[in-house]
Formats: structure tokens, C-alpha cells, sequence
């Protein structure tokens, strides 16, 4: 039986459960084999934490992409998380022209809670909206969205009927399939709502709402729901693994929220993982 390949370009922060140290092992025990771009390697994740070492991997990412290339190296799939430069969306740009045919999903980490993130200019919201309609499948936040569509930010009081605009627009800078996760309704639960341009179908699961942030969640939302459509999984079947880990990661550290306030002990949910995983395939 084949196993399916997925490449996953993001950064990798040796400390702090985000990006790469949350990609690599989450798909991997999913039954992927992974194969990762390191952009850049920080000693942590930014948030929090204050003194960090940063190093830039830009120069050796053509080089691995054009090694990969002469290897005739091929892949089912590649998820793109932070990426941090308008350089490497470049680069992601390149590596999507250099193996086609691969399911594409791109997670335009960018910003949150209305603002862009410290470092990243309107340049590059607009870089990676160009990206994001090279992608398959885009996993943008609200306020990722806003930027993308050069909107304003609405946090809180909308509706379904504005939800689902909102992805008709977001489908209509080029990706077939956009995902928006964060999304609250009524206050008491939180999910992510999709919607596939080519069939006019939309899709949404919702948890519970646990108000709470914890660097990292978003990573990895994006990663179960890139395995699990690596997978073969449709698009609902993978919201419901996706939002459901992740709520179960979340629910894990809740009582050691303090001591573990960098990132959420998803290791200790993976047998949850599998858990749904193997419900999907029952059914």
C-alpha cells in the first residue's frame, strides 16, 4: 500500500510547539511520510519569550528544492505555514511550479486579532495573496482574510450569510477551496467554516469555545487538516478531525496553562487523533 508523501515549508523553532515541531511529528503519526523546508531556525517561537537567535535558511532552499528535483522526488501534497519574508513566499511560489500536480494548502500566517504580525508589511499580505491563489486549499483566519481582501476587520457579530460571502471572495482570488477558522457564532462554540468553489458546496464543524489563546493552535489545525485531506478525507471529514484535535490539545493543557503557557501538549492527544482518524475510515 502506498504511503503518501506530504513537503512542509515553515519555520522551525527548536522551542515552543509551533511550525515544524508541530507539522513533522502530528502528520507523521497520521501515516504520512513528511519531508520538511526549514526557512529559518529560531532557538524559540517569538511569542513570549524575548532574546531569541534567528537564522535565516533562505540560501539553502532553492538548493534542497532543486536536489529534490533531480532526485525525481514526487509529493501528494504540500502545506505552507509562516514563512516570514517575502523572499520565501517566492520560493513556495517556485517549489508549487516545480512539483505540479500535489494538492496545495497554504496557511497565510500573517496576522491575528486584527493586526499583522510584528515584522510582516502590507507588501507581504499582498505576496501572499498572490500565493494563496496558486494554492488548492487556504486556511486563512479572519483577519488574515481582511487583509487578503483589502477589507475591514469584523471580529465579532457576524453571520452565516456574511461567513459565506466572505469565502466566495476569498475563492475568487484564484484557490478553489478556503477554509476560515476562528469562526464564533453564538459565543459558545468555535470552528472553522470551508466552502469549494467548483462543486458550490459549503462545510463547517464547531466545539466547544474555550477562551483561552495559546500559540501554535492555528499550526496545528492547518497540519491534521492537510493530513487528513492527504489522506483522501473530504473536506468535512477533515474539519471535524481538525477542529476536534485541535480542542482536545487545547482541553489537555488547560490545567497546566501556566507552567505550559507556550504551546499546547499535543503530543498527549495524538491516540485522539487516531481515534477519529480510524471513526472516519469505519464509516
Amino acid at each position: 500500500m502506498k504511503q503518501h508523501r506530504i513537503a512542509t515549508i515553515q519555520d522551525l523553532s527548536c522551542f515552543g510547539k509551533c511550525s515544524l515541531t508541530v507539522a513533522v511529528p502530528l502528520i507523521s503519526a497520521m501515516g504520512l511520510e513528511v519531508c520538511p523546508i526549514p526557512t529559518a531556525i529560531l532557538s524559540t517561537h517569538t511569542s513570549g519569550f524575548s532574546g531569541w537567535t534567528f537564522r535565516d535558511l533562505s540560501e539553502d532552499i532553492p538548493k534542497i528544492i532543486e536536489h529534490w528535483k533531480k532526485e525525481g522526488l514526487t509529493f501528494d501534497a504540500v502545506s505552507t505555514g509562516y514563512l516570514g519574508s517575502v523572499s520565501h513566499i517566492g520560493m513556495v511560489s517556485d517549489f508549487f511550479d516545480t512539483f505540479p500536480g500535489m494538492l496545495r494548502v497554504v496557511d497565510p500566517v500573517m496576522a491575528d486579532h486584527g493586526k499583522l504580525y510584528t515584522g510582516f508589511t502590507l507588501e507581504y499580505a499582498a505576496e501572499m495573496t498572490k500565493l494563496c491563489g496558486k494554492a488548492d486549499v487556504i486556511v486563512p483566519n479572519l483577519t488574515e482574510a481582511a487583509f487578503m481582501l483589502n477589507e475591514p476587520y469584523i471580529a465579532a457579530g457576524y453571520d452565516e450569510e456574511y461567513i459565506h460571502a466572505l469565502l466566495r471572495r476569498l475563492t475568487a482570488l484564484g484557490c478553489p477551496t478556503a477554509v476560515v477558522t476562528g469562526i464564533i457564532y453564538d459565543g459558545e462554540h468555535q470552528g472553522a467554516v470551508a466552502y469549494d468553489s467548483k462543486t458550490g458546496e459549503y462545510f463547517e464543524h464547531f466545539n466547544e469555545n474555550i477562551d483561552v489563546a495559546f500559540h501554535g493552535t492555528g499550526d496545528i489545525f492547518t497540519s491534521a487538516l492537510a493530513g487528513a485531506l492527504t489522506l483522501g478525507l473530504g473536506m468535512q471529514r477533515a474539519l471535524e478531525v481538525a477542529v476536534d484535535y485541535t480542542v482536545d490539545c487545547i482541553r489537555r493543557t488547560m490545567d497546566d496553562k501556566k507552567v505550559h503557557w507556550y504551546g499546547v501538549k499535543f503530543e498527549e492527544s495524538i491516540s485522539f487523533m487516531l481515534k477519529l482518524l480510524s471513526k472516519c475510515e469505519c464509516e
